[in-house]
């Protein structure tokens, strides 16, 4: 049986979560967010349209590295972050930082309630990255550290 890799930002959200879902699913979490804007500079190229330059934070490192392994090992990616601004940016990192194909065997589900029945059903009905949330909170993280 193929398996599946379902991210989550909280590993206690991934606990809960596994034991709502057949064993055809690997369940991992992110541990929130997976890249960010460097500490020691600017990141922010202000001469080309403010474009932000991501890099993986030295404690994301090792989970980045894990989640990388894990999804080479499986068909198919459910990115399972938060629906809010920040869980989709969350998402979108994540196809960045593990190097994933949005087209590939990638999707996109979110919840609102950690049940059985809630996760069942946003399995049931993916959809896409909404770039307009990932957009949103990618200005306000560059407004803030020029700021």
């Amino acid at each position: 049986m193929e398996k599946t890799l379902v991210i989550v930002e909280s590993p206690t959200k991934a606990k809960t979560i596994s034991r709502f879902l057949s064993t055809g699913y690997v369940v991992e979490s992110s541990y929130g967010h997976v890249r960010d804007l460097p500490k020691s500079k600017l990141g922010i190229d202000v001469d080309h349209d403010f474009e932000p330059h991501y890099v993986i934070p030295t404690v994301a490192r090792k989970r980045v590295s894990a989640l990388k392994k894990t999804a080479a090992e499986v068909p198919n990616i459910i990115l399972a972050t938060d629906g809010d601004r920040e869980g989709e940016a969350i998402a979108w990192h994540l196809l960045q930082a593990l190097n994933l194909k949005k087209s590939v065997g990638v999707k996109r589900i979110i919840f609102h309630e950690i049940t059985r029945a809630a996760i069942q059903k946003a399995i049931a009905a993916p959809r896409a990255l909404d770039l307009n949330l990932v957009n949103a909170q990618q200005a306000r993280r560059v407004l803030d550290r020029l700021v």
